[in-house]
């Protein structure tokens, strides 16, 4: 019979030596892999087993080189995150007590890399961040300083909350931290992290809600100023549309349709980074003109006379060997290019890679959600995806066609594929010793 789980909600109500306590005897016992009278929630879980696949010290803290200086600012001049400062700090800082010092927290944010790029909070908790290395310029992944809500945020992609010796390293037992990532709405690219952290004294179920709501908040926020270009492209456009003649697109620099012309209105296009002015090919579009515009690209289709032989794509590589980079990459006679995955499409395209035989909406749905009901979502998803990987996908059942080689490109340890996911099909395959993972 399995342990029942520890509560976050429990664990508030106890004193923070009472749950450390708690927590500790949980965790000595996954590292000696005995038995505890409650299991660790699901997410720490997971990560401890991470941890010790990859020899992290559970004893004491390693501590990487910093940025220097110019590397920080340099960072932090480029990200996105940046701009979003402000939204953070209202959100998380502006809370009743902190002006008379009573709450005693601070924000954390970070990049993709896991590397800290800003923080602001609680003087005497500052101070104690140093004592951990939880400064600027530190890399606070897992595979460095074990679970925490930094890390382990940027590897299952959802936010998470980490208190006392939920973390893997004995040396922050001290801390209670909840962070939530932050992705680009354009193109689901992982931007960062966001983390409130503090004293175990501090911990409180809601946190977890509070970091995840304001990083919906900034997301938000990205998606606004997504439109407002969009519109400013648009404008710029549009005169430009109505003298073309024929067919024409006009989309951002992340290929997000702002107007069309004399084709069917379709909401994002393939861009690829690399894509220059002149002539080149665009998947579901083809051979194409391109002209640069003020924030995008003036597109032309070509007609078949006057396009290039084509072809269709013979060889797709889908990548999901890294934790939070999935991508598939596209060749043959259209070409070649490459597109990061979200997270749902890197499941159901590892799922048919390794069903060559294929799916139906059906079988997805129970193989991706576990409900076999959910077949309206499926078709959605396999529709967005037919219409961008050009024409490798069949469907009735959904399939790769006969005609294309798939290569799989997975985690050396099985224990590590897409760990973000929870689809059914996909946590067999952690759990399958390798037997049933696509090859």
């Amino acid at each position: 019979m399995r342990n029942a789980t520890v509560d976050i909600t429990r664990l508030a109500a106890m004193n923070a030596r009472e749950a450390t306590l708690l927590l500790k005897n949980i965790r000595d016992a996954a590292l000696r892999g005995g038995r505890a009278p409650l299991a660790p929630r699901a997410e720490i879980g997971a990560s401890w087993q991470r941890m010790l696949r990859e020899g992290v010290d559970p004893d004491r803290d390693r501590r990487s080189g910093l940025l220097s200086p110019a590397e920080l600012e340099a960072r932090r001049a480029g990200s996105p995150l940046a701009d979003l400062l402000p939204l953070l700090r209202e959100g998380l800082m502006s809370v009743p007590g902190a002006s008379t010092g009573a709450v005693r927290h601070i924000m954390v944010v970070a990049d993709a890399d896991g590397r800290v790029l800003w923080r602001e909070g609680h003087p005497s908790v500052l101070r104690m961040a140093d004592g951990h290395g939880f400064e600027p310029g530190a890399d606070w992944r897992e595979s460095t300083v074990g679970t925490n809500g930094v890390g382990t945020a940027l590897v299952v992609r959802r936010p998470v909350q980490v208190h006392s010796a939920e973390h893997f390293v004995a040396t922050h037992h001290a801390w209670t931290c909840a962070g939530a990532p932050i992705t680009d709405p354009r193109d689901g690219r992982l931007m960062g992290v966001v983390d409130v952290s503090g004293p175990v004294t501090t911990v409180h179920p809601a946190t977890l809600l509070l970091v995840g709501s304001v990083a919906r908040l900034a997301e938000a926020e990205l998606r606004n100023r997504h439109l407002a270009g969009l519109a400013r492209l648009r404008a710029v456009a549009a005169p430009m549309l109505c003298r073309v003649g024929g067919r024409a697109l006009a989309v951002d620099r992340h290929g997000w349709t702002a107007a069309v012309t004399g084709v069917a209105p379709v909401d994002r296009v393939p861009v690829p980074p690399s894509l220059e002015a002149g002539r080149g090919w665009l998947p579901t579009l083809g051979e194409c003109d391109v002209e640069p515009l003020p924030g995008g690209w003036l597109v032309r289709p070509l007609d078949a006379a006057d396009a290039r032989a084509g072809g269709v794509a013979t060889r797709l590589v889908l990548d999901v060997s890294r934790p939070r980079d999935w991508t598939v990459r596209v060749s043959g006679a259209v070409g070649c290019w490459t597109r990061e995955l979200s997270p749902r499409h890197a499941e159901l395209l590892y799922v048919l890679a390794a069903r060559r035989d294929g799916r139906t909406a059906a079988q997805l749905a129970e193989d991706v959600f576990g409900d076999r009901t959910r077949t309206v979502t499926v078709r959605a998803e396999m529709s967005r995806m037919r219409r961008t990987l050009g024409g490798v996908l069949a469907h009735r059942p959904y399939r790769f066609r006969d005609e294309v080689e798939v290569e799989v490109v997975a985690p050396a340890d099985a224990g590590d594929l897409l760990p973000y996911s929870t689809a059914p099909a996909v946590v067999a395959a952690r759990h399958a010793d390798g037997g049933d993972r696509a090859e």
